[in-house]
């Protein structure tokens, strides 16, 4: 009852919205400063912690903020022959992107780079830098009377980083939910001879073939400088959520994403629930002035935050898992009594549909973009406050196919239903529809992405009691139905011959050997997962505990512990860490 109580306080406070909220820290923190640059560099992301936990160091960062400047610091890294990588404002991926290697490599960050270059209202076009935030892409656009079409749904990415990773939104209509579809244009500095001065500046256009390797390229080509994008007039979107039972959603999800534009499914295994997402324009002369500001990403006191956590783990820790699946149908509850954030005019929820237009509809991040208060409150994530700390793992199979893999996992849950509490207690499965894409590491064929958030201890080499139902899961997706891991979320062992499943990888493998032929922007690992060499596994003790490795041996699992490698209880080839008591 207290773990209850504690996380509707919580819930509360989330409710209620403050006003103001620290800003996520820097993501390069440097010793020493001297000009435009720094020297002895940490390099993070927004939650604090790689996969594997451990540092990624640089010898200098530098923080260009014009075009030349940017070419200035390609080129110092490429006549040095120095490891680069490239960091972004806030920087949100969960693998190490942004990690040079070693302790000598060079880090280029964008977040200066973060102005609008051109508006061409007429033509639908506009030209940004690579830096620019997403929250701030859609506003200048709706000032001028344009959209993006579709983006992801957490506006604190950069447009560099979400076009690196390839993030998208939710949709199977025209171009599909994927922001790099929009993409008709870039400029990227990349490493040259000696005789062009080691940088030089490529400028693609629409109908260059190299576009379709930039516009999703890990950053391993070289450095985004701008980005121009398609856009559209102005629309409105209404939205209503419906909550029903899942009996029926594997047949629902083959369906619902060609009945709404930007329809997605939030799924709630444990408690048999799916949340309907009914999401489609209507014409901007609509009635309405609707406001998407999701709960989960607003801001939230320290104090809160801190008291959650130590309830969080004890909850988890508990095997039996009632009280923590008590918990979860609290928050959704609370969630959907208030509309999950959504209001009908920036301040109040009256009912459904909420109508809005595009640009306050179609993502949000309030607790980013916040003055400092001292870190009295922050977003919940922010690893200073050693709030919510988690694992975030998402996956898209082909759509032919998930029908049965709903199936296999709806037999998982039958076997192990309160394991699925911690998925419940994070708002459920989010299933978004992709669409095929022409960027070689894109999506081949028109797919349902399905992101999953559960707890993640602070603690290495920590095991969960219900962490083999969710590797299982993993495992199965990844290898039965052949899934195809986000690039910018997961853990080690789902990269793991990534790259076979990519039937252009090849295309883009040549592009790169021809922009940077030295590898100046790759690391260890982006070849591991390139399959240029190297493995992202990682064996060692408890590394199957950590998602580094699937497990071979008990060694890999917390034998010391009572976790011991078993098979999975419905796909039996997995390898997974069950605690087994004496």
């Amino acid at each position: 009852m207290e773990g209850g109580r504690v996380l509707m306080v919580l819930l509360l406070w989330l409710l209620v919205g403050l006003a103001g909220s620290s800003p996520p820290p820097e993501p390069v923190v440097c010793d020493y400063a001297y000009g435009s640059g720094t020297s002895g560099c940490t390099v993070s992301n927004a939650y604090g912690s790689f996969p594997d936990r451990t540092a990624c160091r640089a010898a200098d960062a530098t923080f260009p903020r014009t075009e030349e400047e940017l070419v200035a610091a390609v080129a110092a890294a490429a006549a040095a022959k120095r490891k680069v990588k490239v960091a972004t404002k806030h920087s949100h991926s969960f693998p190490k992107l942004a990690c040079p290697g070693g302790n000598d490599g060079a880090i280029i960050s964008t977040a200066r780079l973060n102005r609008t270059v051109s508006v061409d209202a007429a033509k639908g076009l506009m030209t940004v830098e690579s830096g620019m935030v997403l929250r701030d892409l859609i506003q200048a656009a709706a000032a001028k009377g344009l959209a993006l079409p579709h983006s992801p749904y957490w506006s604190g990415l950069t447009v560099g980083g979400l076009l690196a990773t390839g993030a998208h939104g939710s949709s199977l209509k025209g171009k599909g939910g994927a922001v790099h579809e929009y993409v008709v244009g870039m400029r990227i500095v990349t490493p040259a001879p000696a005789s062009q001065g080691f940088a030089v500046v490529r400028e693609l256009g629409a109908r260059d073939p190299d576009l379709d390797a930039a516009k999703v390229s890990l950053g391993v080509l070289g450095v985004v400088s701008q980005v121009t994008l398609a856009l559209e007039p102005m629309f409105k979107r209404s939205v209503t959520f419906v909550t029903c039972d899942d009996s029926d959603l594997a047949e629902q999800a083959t369906k619902w994403g060609n009945l709404h534009e930007f329809g997605d499914m939030a799924w709630l295994p444990e408690q048999r629930k799916v949340i309907y997402r009914k999401d489609d324009r209507v014409p901007v002369t609509s009635a309405g002035d609707g406001l998407n500001d999701y709960i989960a990403f607003r801001s939230n006191p320290t104090a809160a935050l801190i008291t959650a956590r130590v309830t969080e783990d004890l909850l988890e820790k508990n095997a039996n898992a009632i009280a923590r699946c008590k918990a979860a149908h609290k928050m959704v509850s609370s969630f959907e009594t208030v509309a999950y954030g959504f209001t009908n005019d920036g301040h109040l929820f009256t009912g459904y549909p909420v109508v809005g237009f595009q640009h306050r509809i179609q993502a949000s991040g309030a607790c980013v973009n916040s003055p400092e208060d001292m870190l009295l409150t922050s977003c919940p994530w922010d690893p200073r406050t050693r709030g919510l700390h988690f694992y975030s793992n998402a996956y898209s199979i082909a759509l032919s196919k998930v029908s049965a893999f709903i199936a296999d996992m709806k037999q998982l849950r039958e076997r192990s239903p309160l394991a699925f509490c911690g998925i419940d207690a994070k708002m459920g499965m989010l299933l978004r529809y992709v669409k095929a894409s022409s960027a070689y590491l894109g999506k081949s064929e028109d797919s349902i992405d399905f992101d999953i958030t559960y707890y993640r201890s602070y603690t290495r080499g920590e095991p969960n009691p219900h962490s083999d139902v969710l590797d299982e899961l993993q495992q199965m997706a990844l290898r039965k139905y052949g899934a195809i891991p986000h690039w910018g979320k997961n853990r080690n062992f789902a990269f793991e011959g990534v790259i076979d499943k990519y039937p252009k990888a090849d295309k883009f493998l040549e592009v790169k050997s021809r922009y940077d032929a030295d590898g100046i922007f790759s690391s260890e690992w982006s070849d591991q997962v390139l399959g240029i060499s190297g493995s992202p596994i990682i064996v060692e003790k408890g590394c199957a505990i950590e998602g580094l490795c699937v497990c071979s041996e008990h060694l890999h699992c917390a034998p010391e512990q009572g976790y011991y490698c078993r098979p999975g209880k419905v796909y039996t080839e997995a390898r997974v860490c069950s605690f087994q008591p004496n």
